[in-house]
């Protein structure tokens, strides 16, 4: 059976907390777009993507989706797929091309938009971005490509003095949540996610 071209999708949250009662939105979703959403948890596994689409339910986030199971001609599937990156481990990191860090090895995660972390105060210095990227710049190491993300994936462990580099620099940033958890949260290494040009 052919892809159909758009999908009728049931759209409701999931995120945690007390008892509530959300809506459901109904949403005419692109195929494209499904199976976008179901590249960030499948990846391109032909097959765990057809059973997923079979299925007709997936967990994206915060969201739910859930739309009428249909089944998939694999040749099909191949041709939708083919409009989506593959992982490229030939692609060296770019610091320029990187938009998003998390700093991991601790009990929380630290995101890290590089909109938050780039911005300049009223004095010309360097951002807490721009040495957070020189600390990762020589060893950052190729683990994928995130459809979630729309990025290439990049993991680096820092060395201890790194870790010292990047938390003194965490004095630049302007939001005091974020300088806080740099400067008291324990992590060992970044996940990089750099976007294609």
């Amino acid at each position: 059976m052919p892809l159909p071209q758009t999908v009728r999708v049931k759209l409701s949250s999931e995120a945690a907390g007390a008892i509530t009662i959300t809506p459901v939105l109904l949403q005419e979703l692109p195929v494209g777009e499904l199976i976008e959403h179901v590249l960030g948890l499948a990846g391109k596994d032909e097959a765990r993507i057809r059973e997923i689409l079979f299925r007709g339910t997936l967990v994206s986030g915060a969201s739910r989706f859930r739309w009428e199971g249909f089944r998939t001609e694999a040749e099909d599937l191949r041709q939708a797929l083919a409009a989506f990156p593959d992982p490229d481990p030939s692609l060296p990191f770019a610091a320029a091309r990187c938009v998003h860090a998390v700093l991991r090895g601790g009990r929380q995660a630290i995101e890290i938009p590089r909109e938050a972390a780039g911005r300049k105060g009223l004095l010309p210095h360097a951002t807490f971005w721009d040495a957070l990227m020189e600390a990762v710049a020589d060893g950052a190491d190729y683990a994928g490509y995130s459809y979630r993300n729309r990025a290439d994936r990049y993991t680096h462990r820092f060395t201890s003095g790194e870790i010292e580099r990047v938390r003194a620099a965490a004095g630049s940033l302007r939001y005091n949540t974020l300088r806080d958890q740099i400067r008291t949260v324990a992590f060992t290494s970044a996940e990089l996610y750099a976007a294609r040009e």
